[in-house]
């Protein structure tokens, strides 16, 4: 690392970012085809990189296997894990939901543990633990890099990893021993100052910054957290800041090494990792200058003084929402909110470290003497086995469950769609709050009008004993079980366990030396597993005469495009997922959501998926309009395969998020971008869509698009594309899995 910081430092004659440091550090080739040393301009150069390790949940896991294994190789390339956490359903509690998720999901974790086994890689089991917690307390380290099928491994970054959220075809290039292509990001500062105190939380500093740089605002680049500030965040806390980062579009997040990581390093059993990264203190931070001097190295630089923090709530219905918790009476009177909160949780991915349980438990001791319970439901997702047993040890679990708690597995559960609520009808307006990550209309219970709430863990419980979006515990008083009026204290906690965790690794079975004599379960007969088949090479001929399928308006998130909740029992079968495309897609045209027009036979409103289907089986390939930011949210890649499966070959849309721009590179998609997004006003529902030079297609080369339309009169303007000359090839083949297979032929 030192060495090649150097050499990154003396080529580009300059201090650096740490941003710049790590992916120096990890660059595959740091001279170009010249054989001249590489000059690497931001968010216009394309790299290639070699990631120390890549991590995949199961929902995700199970294509990218499936990929893999059309690669032809007899184990994968890097160290590689597979966690099962986000096919446990949250229903009844910890012990009954993971009985009923292994029998639910036998043969899909039949699957992955196989192919785990066959392929060199080590498997959590079910229960185990969350991806991104699991990651935090046993694989991360400063200065690494690291690629997940999930788009919240920035986590990783509260432990100084560039951990970057890809799809899947991504994590199969790295797992064959391919180079990973970024384009080189920009670089956004976050200068902290100041400390947290009272009630705010790290969970606050993101809650925050999502409302300054919204959804979108950190699309292309890194965000670097540096400042005096930093110093004062446990590691957790920083995870949480990270991991949350995936909300406005940042490539990843990352905060600097401190003590506070050498200590959760030593706590969590890594001693000899903190004395690495000690001894390397100061290639692991940005260079003195750059401190110094911020606004002279950073595309743009953040200012946020955690002294005079206030709590924030975000929502409802996009993360970037945000306003501080004294604002939110006022705000939940002037729009209506209902103010009954139905149900309260707490954990996740982000929020559920030994940190946060203790300040939520805090909270609810003090309730607790006094008497009270929870008004409504209140859940608790801790994020490890690690986590849960040492909760339980140290009498945090025992406090939450005495004021009405329940506990879930050790999994995502409702953070991701899989709960299974009982407590309100289809359609009913309600409100609901939570420490998650998302709140995309349908995310937590596939009921759109639920209205989700974001906050800290500690402000979630605090609400859980009013009950009301509008109660403010910082100055509110609730009134204990004699009817005297008292207020809640602001939460303190120990941000790692003084008698040291509770280490189980009881779930993790290793990668086995012997892997190749393992047999692969996929029953030909199963409804949820699907070997997968080839997509057809491009002729090279320009595609013509494309019906629109969908113009999308507003906003249209991968989960609007591939559902999860319910659906999660098909991302291992392409041919059955793909029923759920566009489901949550508003229709431009009509208002309405997941149906369509066939163009090609009048029947009336139809399903997506059902006119593609149609489409494709007459040998007509179709084409999707997106608006700003499409395919924003998850990582998930079954919502660019769906599309190409079902016969799309072009999505022309104002703007693009990263992963899920690539992801449709990978599947042989074309993403496009109009050139003037006034444009996207021009297409009409029943229009044919050309592109006429296709077969001139090259890197940073706009296009034509020609629109006939149902009068006869046409339309010509101009998209562009982001493909350089690798990308391009996939196009040609196919998808990037024909080029990595035919390669691996030769």
């Amino acid at each position: 690392l030192s060495q090649r910081t150097q050499e990154a430092r003396s080529l580009w004659q300059r201090p650096l970012t740490l941003t710049e440091k790590i992916l120096a550090g990890h660059l595959d080739a740091r001279t170009d085809a010249q054989g001249q040393p590489l000059q690497l301009a931001r968010k216009r150069s394309n790299v290639d990189l070699r990631p120390d390790r890549v991590a995949m949940q199961d929902a995700t896991a199970q294509m990218a296997l499936l990929q893999f294994m059309r690669a032809g190789m007899d184990a994968v390339a890097v160290p590689t894990t597979v966690h099962c956490d986000h096919l446990i359903r949250a229903q009844s509690g910890a012990k009954d939901d993971l009985k009923r998720s292994l029998q639910e999901n036998d043969e899909v974790f039949a699957f992955l543990k196989t192919a785990s086994q066959r392929y060199g890689i080590g498997f959590w089991q079910p229960g185990a633990g969350i991806i991104h917690q699991v990651v935090l307390e046993n694989y991360a380290f400063p200065g690494g890099m690291m690629i997940g099928t999930d788009s919240h491994t920035p986590n990783a970054g509260g432990l100084g990893m560039v951990a970057i959220g890809v799809g899947g075809a991504d994590a199969v290039d790295v797992m064959v021993g391919e180079p990973f292509g970024l384009r080189w990001p920009g670089v956004i500062g976050v200068k902290l100052t100041g400390s947290l105190h009272g009630w705010s939380s790290p969970k606050d500093v993101i809650l925050q910054l999502m409302g300054i740089l919204t959804v979108k605002g950190g699309t292309g680049h890194i965000v670097e957290f540096f400042g005096p500030g930093s110093e004062s965040i446990s590691c957790t806390g920083k995870g949480t800041i990270c991991n949350m980062g995936a909300e406005h579009g940042a490539t990843t997040s990352v905060f600097p090494y401190d003590a506070r990581m050498g200590a959760y390093l030593r706590a969590t059993g890594r001693a000899a990792v903190a004395e690495l990264a000690d001894a390397q203190a100061g290639d692991l931070r940005a260079d003195p200058e750059v401190e110094k001097n911020p606004e002279a190295y950073y595309d743009r630089v953040i200012h946020i003084d955690l002294s005079t923090l206030e709590p924030n709530v975000v929502g409802p219905q996009t993360p970037d929402l945000t306003r501080p918790i004294s604002k939110l009476r006022a705000e939940t009177v002037s729009k209506n909110y209902p103010d009954d909160i139905r149900c309260a949780l707490i954990g996740s991915c982000t929020n559920s470290s030994y940190e946060d349980i203790g300040r939520a438990a805090h909270v609810a001791a003090q309730a607790h003497k006094a008497g009270l319970r929870a008004k409504i439901p209140l859940m608790v997702t801790p994020g490890s086995d690690q986590i849960f047993n040492t909760i339980r040890r140290d009498g945090q679990m025992e406090t939450l469950e005495a004021v009405g708690a329940q506990v879930l597995a050790n999994a995502c559960g409702p953070c991701i769609g899989q709960w299974k609520r009982q407590d309100i009808k289809a359609g009913e307006a309600n409100t609901i709050l939570t420490s998650y990550n998302r709140n995309f209309p349908g995310r937590n219970d596939e009921n759109r009008t639920t209205l989700a709430f974001i906050a800290s863990p500690e402000v979630v419980v605090a609400m859980a004993f009013s009950g009301s979006l509008s109660f403010n515990p910082l100055s509110d008083s609730l009134t204990d079980k004699d009817g005297v009026a008292f207020t809640l204290q602001p939460p303190q906690a120990d941000e790692l366990p003084k008698r040291g965790f509770v280490t189980d690794l009881s779930g993790l079975i290793a990668p086995d030396p012997k892997g190749k004599k393992v047999d692969v379960v996929i029953s030909p007969q199963s409804e949820r597993l699907q070997a997968l088949a080839p997509f057809a090479a491009w002729d090279g001929k320009s595609l013509q005469d494309m019906p629109v399928l969908l113009k999308a308006q507003g906003k249209c998130t991968t989960d609007h495009i591939s559902a999860a909740g319910s659906w999660l029992r098909f991302r291992g079968h392409l041919q059955n997922i793909s029923d759920n495309m566009f489901l949550g897609a508003t229709n431009a045209f009509t208002g309405a959501t997941g149906k369509g027009v066939n163009v090609l036979q009048d029947q009336g409103p139809q399903p997506f998926a059902t006119i593609a289907r149609d489409y494709k089986a007459k040998g007509r390939s179709w084409v999707a309009i997106g608006d700003s930011n499409y395919g924003e949210g998850s990582s998930r890649e079954h919502a660019a395969m769906s599309p190409r499966f079902l016969g799309g070959r072009a999505v022309i849309a104002r703007s693009f998020a990263r992963i899920h721009e690539t992801n449709l590179k990978k599947q042989g998609m074309l993403p496009l971008t109009f050139a003037d997004p006034n444009d996207y006003d021009k297409v009409r529902q029943d229009d044919r869509v050309s592109l006429p030079d296709m077969d001139r297609i090259a890197p940073d080369a706009p296009l034509t698009v020609e629109l006939a339309h149902a009068d006869g009169s046409r339309e010509r303007f101009m998209v562009n594309h982001t493909f350089n000359a690798a990308q391009l090839s996939w196009f040609a083949a196919g998808s990037a899995l024909n080029k990595i297979a035919a390669l691996q032929h030769h």
